[in-house]
């Protein structure tokens, strides 16, 4: 009887550590490799909008963006300002699932201007 109730008592201690480690990962809204910010220009970003209820449905917690598959072939990018060159825009890259909702949030805001490219910062959004 005494080793049933050290397994048992052991059992519970185990899913006790368990459950705490559980909560401790869901109390931590950061996500190391979320992107910090987003650099995305008019073309980029209406892809995204376009393919947002495919990044909205996966189930992670952590959603990859890939939008290499938008940027069109054969056009003529507008020249550089002299003072400063444009930001490249981030073909890739990975958002937690409140990050990706702002950033949908943030490129349908009236306004927004995102050419020559715009980064959006995606700290706020968490």
């Amino acid at each position: 009887m005494k080793k049933s109730f050290l397994s048992w008592r052991a059992t519970v201690a185990a899913l006790a550590g368990g459950l705490l480690l559980v909560a401790n990962a869901a109390a931590q809204d950061s996500c190391g490799l979320c992107a910090k910010q987003v650099v995305i220009n008019s073309e980029l970003a209406t892809c995204f909008l376009d393919e947002y209820d495919q990044f909205a449905k996966t189930s992670s917690d952590a959603v990859v963006v890939d939008l290499s598959s938008c940027a069109s072939r054969g056009v003529v990018e507008a020249l550089p300002s002299p003072n400063k060159a444009p930001a490249e825009p981030d073909m890739q890259f990975i958002v937690s699932r409140p990050q990706l909702a702002c950033l949908k949030k943030q490129l349908e805001a009236p306004g927004i201007v995102l050419d020559p490219s715009a980064t959006i910062e995606l700290d706020r959004c968490k």
